[in-house]
């Protein structure tokens, strides 16, 4: 039977398949152990011998024991292995050979487990037919075909259509979709004996396309060009394409300059044309670099189940375009592993290879990532992370256009609400809760050594915090040192006592799910003053260290898996109660710092206080000062200098135990739970 996970949003996995040792055959780990230790990819399978996952190794059984034994600290490799009943794996020559195959593995099986795009079919891209006699460029989402040259993928599908636009300004050539083009090609295929006379042969038959007559045309279709001089057109195409900009316009200054010397003053007048259209585009170009310098800067923003990442090229010093990627994985995969499976995918798909790759972590594969590319590109490339400079800079700036990018397609796709619905449903389930939790109420308890000791509770009604209900507590129990258990205690109380139950400000109904920040022993200090007050409440726990979640029923905390959208939401309200709990602590220690001593001496007003505090500077030096100091300043008589003088005396050894924990707390001045 199959079983949905009911904490997690993968898909419908058979759990309860049968593991190949009950079935009396070697186990997974036995397997493994017989795999050699030569490169090569490993590809883990489900029990419908779907792939789930592809990997590669320098090693393969010694990275497949990572697996098995779980010594490998990526968050999803315990669930990801309780859904594993078999495997294969290829070796291969070298680690690089091995980077080539898992790229094309991954192609091939789109594992649940890998980073990919989401929606990637809806990348656009910039293509030349390279195939044909009079190549032309086209705007498309197809996938890669033999024979012709992509340049992109671009996530702007206007600023793709616009770059065709200003290119076809700058470079005469056909254009995919004209008809008069397409003629030609259909000639031209159906007698190849023609190629080599095409311009006489399109001459006779052919008839002026509308582009030609304006300029955008190079009169392929009527035989104005031949097909040399037209192979030279493309080339400038791909040369604009890939950024190179500065060899188009040395090359169209010494044609104009030809040009005008010819007399040809017509000619020269186009030319200019075309290169003021590039200047133009130079001209909104913000330059950060030298010329040389010719890079891609990855930056990567996540969120627990999703995550972008945005390209900024640069070619020639400039920024030529950015582009964002959603990602079908987030926080719940590592950074490394979420930047180079990125890094794969991207450059598998785009002949624009620059000489150097920027991304904001270290990458243990760097150097066989740079030597792929190296092949690829047919000159050096390298992958790294530049610290500080310019670079640095525009790394930083390509996070955040992802941060923002990211947010524009969870509004866009209503990504948040569908989350904010499954983790409802998932906490249902893995809660044993009779319904889901549309109001959680959780508690946090915030305190300085016993000293200003706060408690805060927050509210969630369908998922998203619910503020006009957030209330603050002050707990009145006399502590002498930090105490979570008597602390939670009094606040459970106050807040579930049967007048604020009644109280509509407090919302009558009792929440669905009740939330304590902390482990055991909150959980039971919970449990304990539910049970005096009479209420059923469901009730939980959740422990910062390990993020488990602690139930009444059940002494073996629950799990939720990392990256489920029940962790998220779970966490969000945790976060949230420790965020408003501490904002009240320091508020309270805030205050109190603002309280002067002087304020309890009889004799002491505003004014007088001013004056001491002016004739001393501090209160430090005031506290350090003479009965008879004290008197010599100007409007202080001496019967309040020898009151002020004894307050601070008495005030000195009454604080000196809270003194020494406040000096100690310095270092630490949030201590919670």
């Amino acid at each position: 039977m199959s079983v949905k996970n009911p904490a997690t949003h993968v898909p419908n996995f058979d759990l309860s398949a049968p593991r190949p040792e009950a079935a009396g055959l070697p186990s997974i780990a036995d397997q493994v152990a017989l795999v050699p230790t030569d490169p090569g990819c490993y590809l883990w399978k489900d029990a419908c011998d779907q792939v789930i996952y592809v990997g590669k190794a320098k090693n393969l059984r010694a990275r497949m024991l990572q697996y098995v034994n779980l010594t490998d600290d990526r968050a999803k490799i315990p669930l990801m292995m309780q859904v594993v009943r078999s495997f294969d794996y290829i070796v291969v020559g070298s680690e690089h050979e091995a980077l080539v195959l898992e790229r094309n593995l991954i192609a091939q099986f789109h594992p649940y487990f890998n980073v990919d795009f989401k929606d990637d079919k809806s990348y656009p891209y910039i293509a030349l037919t390279m195939d044909d006699v009079f190549p032309a460029i086209k705007y498309t989402r197809e996938r890669h075909r033999k024979g012709t040259r992509y340049f992109g993928p671009y996530t702007d599908a206007q600023a793709a259509r616009e770059t065709i636009d200003t290119l076809r300004k700058v470079v005469p050539v056909c254009i995919f979709t004209c008809a008069e083009w397409k003629r030609c090609r259909r000639y031209l295929k159906s007698h190849p004996d023609d190629a080599a006379v095409a311009g006489l042969a399109l001459a006779r038959r052919g008839r002026p396309c509308f582009d030609y007559h304006v300029g955008r045309g190079p009169g392929a279709c009527v035989g104005a060009i031949t097909p040399a001089d037209y192979a030279e057109n493309v080339r400038q195409v791909g040369e604009f394409l890939a950024g190179r900009r500065s060899k188009i316009m040395d090359e169209l200054r010494l044609q104009m300059d030809e040009a005008a010397r010819a007399l040809e003053f017509e000619r020269a007048g186009r030319i200019k044309r075309r290169l003021e259209v590039i200047e133009g585009l130079d001209d909104r170009q913000e330059v950060t670099f030298s010329a040389e310098v010719n890079l891609d800067l990855i930056g990567i923003f996540r969120e627990e189940t999703i995550s972008c990442a945005c390209v900024f090229v640069v070619r020639e010093g400039r920024t030529v375009r950015s582009s964002e990627f959603i990602l079908n994985k987030g926080a719940d995969v590592d950074e490394v592993e979420l930047t180079e499976g990125f890094i794969k995918r991207y450059y598998d798909e785009t002949s624009d290879i620059p000489a150097e790759v920027d991304v904001a972590i270290e990458l243990p594969d760097a150097q066989l990532l740079g030597q792929w590319l190296t092949r690829r590109r047919g000159r050096a490339c390298h992958v790294r992370r530049p610290r500080r400079g310019e670079k640095a800079h525009l790394l930083d700036m390509a996070s955040r256009n992802a941060h923002h990018a990211l947010n524009r397609y969870l509004v866009r796709t209503g990504y948040a609400d569908k989350r904010t619905n499954e983790a409802l449903l998932q906490l249902e389930s893995a809660l044993a809760l009779d319904r889901p939790p549309l109001r959680i109420e959780c508690f946090d308890i915030s305190t300085l050594h016993g000293t200003f000791t706060v408690a805060s509770m927050v509210v969630f009604s369908n998922g998203r915090p619910d503020k006009g209900q957030y209330r603050r507590f002050r707990i009145k129990a006399a502590l002498d040192e930090a105490n979570d258990f008597v602390s939670m205690g009094e606040v459970l109380g106050r807040r579930y006592a049967p007048r604020n139950m009644a109280d509509g400000r407090f919302a009558a109904a009792p929440p669905d799910l009740l939330v304590v920040d902390g482990g055991k022993p909150q959980l039971t200090a919970a449990i304990r003053q539910l049970e005096a007050l009479g209420l059923d409440i469901p009730v939980c726990g959740l422990a910062k260290s390990d993020e488990e979640v602690f139930v009444p029923w059940d002494e073996t905390p629950v799990v939720l898996p990392s990256g489920s959208a029940s962790l998220y939401l779970i966490k969000q309200v945790r976060d949230e109660s420790h965020r408003f709990a501490i904002s009240f602590h320091r508020e309270l220690r805030t205050k109190a710092q603002g309280v002067s001593i002087l304020d309890e001496v009889p004799g002491v007003g505003a004014r007088r206080k001013r004056a001491l505090l002016s004739h001393f500077g501090s209160m430090r030096r005031l506290r350090a000062a003479s009965e008879e100091d004290i008197a010599s300043v100007r409007g202080v008589p001496a019967t309040v200098a020898r009151a002020v003088y004894e307050t601070l005396r008495a005030w000195e050894r009454e604080r000196e135990p809270l003194s020494a924990a406040v000096a100690t707390s310095a270092e630490a001045p949030d201590a919670d739970d």
